[in-house]
């Protein structure tokens, strides 16, 4: 046994004093009493799965000016995230398989934790599907324009769905229908203007859209960030296949409350009402929402400084993702079970890779944390190379070690691996 670790773990839903074994970067036992090469124990802190990311967007290649796959993975593995899934909405977009092969390549020399990137779904690219289906991780569709997005018309979208079954993958959903963002479009000055111009009704359009384009055709489909309590409301329903996310920054932000400066917060979908917050909270609790995703889409202070209408939309977080939350488990506002199933359970079964639990034969991924230690979110201490964060000032718990493959990759907060050592993983 390589490796074994003690102390108050995350194992079969519950917390247990125990020891997990690691060998060959596999969890190989998991007892009361284990002895490795190497033993670490943690006292009281808490053992718990990494985190898995399955939407960020590292802006590499074409944007790094913004965010590469260096400083992107390494802010995800300060935040407790040990694999992340990057969009194709990058520069050249990853619609055909040299691009995608080069950003395989570009990620493989540079993450600093294990990644999977997502082949984006064109109106021209669809009888490349299965071409690109024997790379890619899964596959990305834009039904409404976004930063430099790649879209698909609805007319094309089951044809499109059909494709993917062959492939045996995933399928992510930007659900914004584009006829009814171009019927709302209006001059911005402000975060109203933008929830206006992006209203809850094109997100239950393009998820009715979706569920349509589903019906007899078993595929995995995941609708991301989901914003208003209209899409929720419409998935109450859903087949078993089709699974949706929420971000922290459309589950803890309303537009009514925000007070620094609107583009920081231009995003979307657009942040919604309270209402639409809490309804969406509500269903991280209940299980109506699957997954907690950071849709970490950062933008440079000075491109965000700007006036409203002209500012990009995207906002960071897959750093501050995983404590935000395990700061508010420990406050009692959701419970342990519930975030470890939101942040690392589910999105592994969505994506189908052997991580997300501490249990034998599944990739040796886990945090340490200390849950009596938070402290408050300070732009100067994360590691994305865009340097500022919407959620300054709150409180969080940032995990004291992160384990990859059984390989200790951060100790006591402070970086010991090393670019490049990150796995391409959903071949």
């Amino acid at each position: 046994m390589d490796l074994t670790i003690e102390g108050k773990a995350y194992v079969d839903g519950d917390f247990q004093d125990c020891c997990v074994g690691v060998t060959d970067g596999k969890i190989s036992a998991i007892k009361k009493i284990l002895k490795g090469d190497k033993h670490y124990k943690f006292g009281h802190k808490l053992i718990l799965p990494a985190g898995i990311d399955l939407h960020v967007h590292f802006r590499d290649p074409g944007m790094t000016h913004k965010e590469d796959f260096s400083t992107g993975s390494m802010a995800a593995a300060f935040g407790g995230i040990s694999c992340v899934f990057d969009m194709p909405n990058t520069i050249p977009q990853t619609t055909n398989p040299q691009a995608l092969s080069d950003k395989i390549d570009l990620a493989k020399k540079k993450s600093f934790v294990d990644f999977g990137i997502y082949a984006g779904v064109t109106n021209d690219n669809i009888k490349r599907i299965a071409d690109l289906g024997k790379q890619c991780s899964g596959f990305k569709i834009y039904m409404g324009s976004t930063t430099n997005s790649l879209q698909i018309d609805t007319i094309n979208l089951k044809q499109a769905f059909k494709e993917i079954v062959s492939t045996n993958k995933p399928v992510l959903i930007h659900a914004e229908d584009d006829a009814c963002l171009d019927g709302h479009s209006i001059k911005e000055n402000n975060l109203a203007d933008h929830l206006r111009s992006r209203p809850s009704k094109c997100e239950e359009k393009a998820i009715s859209d979706v569920i349509e384009a589903t019906r007899g055709i078993n595929l995995k489909v995941h609708i991301c960030h989901l914003s208003s309590y209209a899409g929720l409301e419409l998935l109450k329903n859903r087949t078993e296949n089709i699974s949706c996310g929420a971000t922290p920054h459309h589950l803890l932000f309303g537009i009514e409350k925000n007070t620094r400066s609107q583009t920081h917060y231009k995003v979307n979908p657009p942040i919604r009402t309270s209402f639409d917050r809490e309804a969406l909270f509500d269903g991280i609790r209940t299980g109506l929402v699957d997954i907690i995703e950071s849709d970490h889409a950062p933008h440079t202070l000075e491109e965000k400084d700007v006036e409203f209408d002209d500012a990009p939309s995207g906002i960071p977080g897959v750093e501050t993702m995983f404590p935000l939350f395990l700061y508010l488990a420990k406050e009692g506002k959701l419970p342990f079970q519930r975030l470890i199933h939101l942040v690392c359970e589910k999105p592994a079964e969505i994506l189908g890779i052997p991580k997300g639990k501490l249990e034998v034969g599944r990739d040796a991924d886990f945090i340490v944390a200390d849950i009596k230690k938070a402290c408050k979110i300070k732009s100067e201490n994360l590691h994305s190379k865009c340097e500022w964060s919407p959620f300054e000032n709150w409180p969080a718990i940032f995990p004291t070690h992160i384990f990859i493959q059984g390989e200790k990759l951060i100790e006591d907060q402070e970086m010991l691996g090393r670019e490049g050592f990150g796995r391409f993983v959903g071949e």
